[in-house]
């Protein structure tokens, strides 16, 4: 093997790196060199079952396919597909003549389909938003289309400053002029068209979520209780004729020894009744009715706590979005000072 680093043949014939010592044919076939060196460091890399590297762009094509990849498997329509690509990652989507491209923040060039993926071109993607919404309604077959939430408006200006592009602030007008509309009607439809009215609705709702979620918690731990001590007195019932019997048997220690499983949960069974100071024990249909009344009134405040708390995050999303829209408007309206000179 030559001593250089400069390139060589060998015995076979065939032209070796003379830094690698690796034959080039085997990754430059026919006298393709493109990307000469790059090349052929990954394809040296790969032989050693090391991760190849990758340029820039090859990393940006990568996130970009992730991002693409992710809106698309739960959205079913393609104009929800363009939206949320959009509100997430910023990412503009155009057809053009039949193909689409894709043009993520930082670029004015948008990027085919076609150097991305087969499947993130036009007729696949209707094929997959046409899965998602055969799979959608196989999962929920009878489930009634709920109304949009309330949702927070978007901070255009600090989103633009932040590097979003003019395609986001069309997007983003569109989104708050929606999500002001639908709090306006909120707030007209439970007639709460005042700050101070807002203020002791949220208020009220705070303390009925709070007062709720204290006696489902207290309902829980009884439960819990309940559900142990009905285990021991099961065990318990279940062997104390054994330990009835050791008292009598001619070798206890041999006996309990046979037994040792079934004397180890009833002794921890007579244990748990005397740490809890019960001398008379419980009737299990008792316990059995007592379990089944506190879960039918759990029931009853976990719905009151849940009613709540949905009404609560939407009153407040409602209350962030007025006292949002007033500040942009109070910036509207702010005349700057001019310098006197």
């Amino acid at each position: 093997m030559p001593d250089s680093t400069a390139d060589y043949y060998s015995k076979d014939g065939l032209l070796y790196c003379g830094k690698c010592h690796t034959p080039k044919e085997a990754f430059f076939a026919n006298g393709h060199a493109l990307l000469g060196k790059s090349t052929h460091a990954n394809a040296k890399l790969a032989a050693e079952g090391q991760q190849p590297t990758q340029t820039v762009y090859q990393t940006e094509l990568d996130k970009l396919r992730k991002q693409i990849y992710a809106v698309l498997n739960k959205t079913t329509t393609f104009e929800e597909f363009s939206a949320l690509l959009m509100q997430e990652h910023g990412i503009a989507v155009k057809e053009s003549r039949g193909r689409l491209s894709y043009c993520p923040p930082g670029r004015t060039k948008f990027i085919t389909a076609k150097k991305l993926s087969k499947k993130l071109e036009k007729e696949q993607v209707l094929t997959a938003l046409s899965q998602n919404i055969q799979l959608a309604a196989i999962i929920q077959p009878s489930s009634e289309k709920k109304p949009d939430k309330i949702r927070k408006l978007v901070d255009i200006q600090a989103n633009v400053a932040a590097g979003k592009g003019i395609g986001y602030e069309r997007w983003a007008k569109k989104f708050n002029l929606k999500r002001w509309s639908q709090t306006l009607c909120l707030l007209q439809e439970k007639k709460l068209l005042s700050e101070d009215a807002l203020h002791q609705r949220i208020a009220e709702l705070q303390t009925q979520h709070d007062d709720a979620l204290a006696v489902v918690k207290d309902m829980d731990a009884r439960m819990v209780s309940l559900k142990e001590l009905r285990g021991h007195l099961v065990v318990y019932r279940q062997y104390k004729p054994l330990a009835q019997k050791l008292q009598t048997v001619r070798n206890p220690a041999k006996f309990k020894e046979q037994h040792r499983a079934e004397f180890a949960v009833y002794e921890a069974a007579c244990a748990y009744f005397k740490a809890n100071g019960l001398r008379t024990l419980p009737d299990l249909k008792k316990l059995d009715a007592e379990y089944q009344t506190l879960s039918s009134e759990k029931n009853g405040f976990y719905t009151r706590y849940k009613k709540a708390q949905i009404e609560l995050r939407e009153l407040r999303t409602a209350q962030q979005n007025v006292e949002a829209f007033f500040r942009k408007e109070e910036r509207s309206h702010a005349v700057p000072q001019q310098e006197v000179k």
